[in-house]
């Protein structure tokens, strides 16, 4: 049976939660107005003069898009970390961003590492790629030996469970994240399970949402070089993340405040930044 983090949720907290996801979010987006309305907006005269063929062909509110969106999604890189330690400290008494692990690693353990993951990238010449199989690829590794060396690995996010005293650990990666990130992320993931004592119980690849929609259409190749990303036990996509470290509905209760706070901010970008009333129908669509 897997190890779930948590059941039944309270009330209180399950409000308090909703707070925090309302702030971090909230926070960014203000942070992303004040970029682009005060600190670095669009100027359509230094665009002419920077990108004149550009600005000869295409209006000017196509790239005003464009410069809005960088700043954007620049911005939204790095919160998916914050609010998986709004949800997992309110509900699990500590979880930190960047955490560092430290323990011992036996030689031949850290050998078999690396032979695991040179199959896994190079394809020998008459040979069919190898298909990544992590319970049977985590056994190889645990059966080595060896003179153990200390070993610090970074994690992205790291929970312990004041209930149950178990320790976690997550690769929070982009929903599309490229191959060198997928690999660094599961040669972290061996280490952490490879120390000798134990010093983390479970650890995941997370990633925030799905764009494919559903786990099995879950269909970007990079990171499927390294995980089985419909089959791995480690691998957590969306919903399936944050009802993880949240309990059942946060996924829900965390898009219903997105939801909620995007009415304002697309009103605000409307009206602030591009200089005209919301379309009929602009707050239709939503966040799933």
């Amino acid at each position: 049976m897997e190890p779930r983090l948590m059941e039944g949720i309270g009330i209180q907290s399950r409000e308090r939660m909703a707070m925090g996801v309302r702030r971090v979010i909230a926070e960014m987006m203000d942070r992303v107005m004040e970029a682009v309305l005060v600190e670095d907006p669009f100027i359509a005269a230094d665009h002419h003069a920077e990108k004149t063929l550009y600005a000869a062909l295409v209006p000017d509110e196509i790239f005003k898009g464009s410069h809005f969106e960088r700043r954007f999604v620049t911005r939204f890189g790095g919160v998916w970390e914050e609010l998986a330690k709004v949800v997992a400290s309110e509900i699990h008494g500590h979880c930190s961003m960047g955490h560092v692990v430290t323990g011992f690693i036996g030689s031949e353990r850290l050998r078999r590492i690396q032979e695991v993951l040179d199959k896994l990238e190079h394809t020998h010449a008459g040979r069919k790629p190898i298909d990544p199989a992590w319970k049977e690829e985590l056994a190889y590794i645990r059966q080595g030996k060896g003179a153990p060396h200390q070993v610090s690995v970074l994690c992205d996010i790291y929970i312990e469970s004041e209930s149950t005293g178990e320790k976690y650990a997550f690769e929070l990666k982009a929903p599309l994240p490229n191959s060198d990130q997928s690999k660094v992320s599961k040669e972290k993931m061996f280490k952490l399970l490879a120390m000798d004592p134990c010093v983390v119980d479970h650890v995941f690849f997370a990633l925030p949402y799905n764009p494919f929609g559903k786990r099995e259409d879950y269909d970007w190749s990079f990171p499927s070089r390294w995980f089985n990303m419909q089959q791995d036990p480690v691998v957590l996509i969306g919903n399936e993340f944050w009802d993880f470290i949240g309990g059942a509905g946060t996924y829900a209760s965390f898009v219903r405040e997105i939801n909620a706070l995007g009415l304002d901010y697309k009103k605000r970008i409307y009206r602030e930044y591009l200089g005209m009333e919301p379309p009929s129908g602009y707050n239709e669509q939503v966040l799933k």
